[in-house]
């Protein structure tokens, strides 16, 4: 990682900011634990007769609460999120959050979902953070020169994480969250990886990056994201490690098509494969 962009003009150090963002996620886990496996949980459709693109109450209240906040503490910045409206960054800095990332899941009652919040300063993104508060774990990741440093917290203990280096393709996990995101040709790079990977998994939403960046899994790949899919997760596994681009090997921090690997190794040997591919 290069020398920090957060400069004096844009207000603050990497552990002011942090520690904000853990107070985000801290507001976002008071609302969303509450309606977990509420036997009264409704979830609207944001799709209507089109398809189906789930939103609970805890979505947008749990998002509410996290933009509160930063309205209040830092006016300057931006915010981009799922469920409410953008707000444009005058300080240089924005917030991108997703309340829950996993809304099926979490109206499935499977604790596999989690509150994305990332810190993007015009270049990249600084600060990652995946809270799974159910389950008691929060995945925090810090990409700023010689602070940059990736941890686990839970039960009051820090664990650093880093990720799995030297795994083959043949021998690697990889994780997606649904085969059904690939289309055409994208499916058949796919299915192309999926049978040259030792093991493949599914359904894990932003879990899965989590386990990457814990070094349990080697492989993240998936596509039609959104920013707020995937921001939190690129300081996160680059802090721990790892490497997380598009499939083409650029940024994908606004979303689109991604490649998450746990080396620079299986992240050139599966961008070759997919290109390949188609």
């Amino acid at each position: 990682p290069g020398a920090s962009c957060l400069t004096r003009s844009q207000s603050h150090d990497i552990a002011e900011l942090t520690g904000l963002g853990l107070r985000l996620a801290d507001a976002a886990a008071e609302v969303t634990v509450a309606h977990f496996r509420a036997p009264d949980l409704v979830a609207a459709n944001k799709e209507g007769d089109s398809g189906f693109d789930p939103v609970t109450v805890a979505d947008r209240a749990s998002e509410a609460a996290m933009r509160a906040i930063l309205t209040a503490e830092r006016p300057g910045d931006g915010i981009f999120g799922e469920e409410h409206e953008n707000t444009e960054s005058t300080s240089g800095l924005t917030w991108v959050l997703d309340p829950i990332d996993g809304t099926r899941a979490f109206i499935s009652g499977l604790p596999l979902w989690g509150t994305l919040i990332a810190l993007d300063d015009g270049k990249r993104g600084r600060i990652g953070i995946v809270d799974q508060p159910y389950i008691g774990e929060r995945y925090v990741g810090i990409v700023d020169g010689p602070q940059t440093r990736a941890w686990m917290a839970r039960g009051g203990l820090e664990t650093p994480l880093q990720t799995r280096s030297g795994v083959s393709l043949g021998d690697a996990t990889l994780f997606t969250t649904d085969p059904f995101l690939f289309e055409g040709a994208e499916y058949d790079a796919f299915v192309e990886l999926r049978a040259r990977a030792r093991l493949t998994r599914f359904g894990t939403d932003c879990y899965a990056y989590a386990l990457l960046a814990m070094g349990m899994i080697d492989l993240v790949v998936e596509s039609g994201l959104q920013a707020y899919d995937i921001a939190s997760h690129i300081p996160l596994i680059e802090a721990a490690g790892g490497r997380v681009t598009d499939w083409e090997g650029g940024d994908c921090r606004w979303g689109g098509r991604v490649v998450a690997a746990g080396s620079a190794d299986l992240h050139a040997k599966t961008l070759d494969l997919l290109a390949k591919a188609g």
